[in-house]
């Protein structure tokens, strides 16, 4: 049972992972997240860059399964990530960062077409829109991300601002 504004607000990512809508997050729920941002970006997924998402995804799975997934069905249903959230990450969300880095480190190196470890604002927006946030919110979100205006965002803060989103405080 959701009761919180807090809980209903992490309820509410839930449907960021479930790419397929099946009412559970699983392995092919981040296999499918990779395999649509190397779509997007035209990236092969034979390539290094598309190995690195794939290992990244699993990675992020394997994390996401270990916090959340208590009766250890591979599948976390919306009351085992609202509660593995609530009692795991929302104390810690350094450690939600450190499961998410993989899988952001590879995103970032197939949306980043200059090679500097920055991806440009247009970019960011478009990983957003794959990984499932609205089209106006993921340009917007891009854009504040960019903190020192120079059109380029760095990792460090993508990473962060993906934990904050999903182990938003009280």
């Amino acid at each position: 049972m959701v009761t919180s504004e807090y809980e209903r607000r992490i309820a509410a990512r839930f449907a960021g992972f479930d790419q397929d809508g099946n009412g559970y997050i699983d392995r092919e729920d981040f296999m499918a997240a990779a395999k649509a941002l190397l779509a997007e970006f035209g990236t092969a997924a034979r390539s290094d860059r598309g190995q690195a998402l794939y290992v990244g995804a699993e990675a992020f799975w394997q994390g996401m399964a270990g916090i959340a997934d208590r009766d250890g069905d591979q599948r976390i249903t919306r009351e085992e990530f609202v509660t593995g959230a609530l009692k795991r990450l929302r104390d810690n969300p350094e450690r939600f960062a450190e499961i998410a880095r993989p899988f952001l480190h590879a995103a970032l190196a197939v949306a980043d077409t200059t090679g500097d470890s920055a991806v440009g604002v247009e970019s960011t927006a478009r990983v957003l829109q794959v990984l499932g946030v609205e089209g106006d919110l993921a340009a917007e979100t891009a854009a504040q991300l960019d903190t020192d205006g120079d059109g380029r965002i760095g990792e460090e803060d993508i990473v962060s601002a993906f934990a904050r989103y999903f182990t938003v405080p009280e």
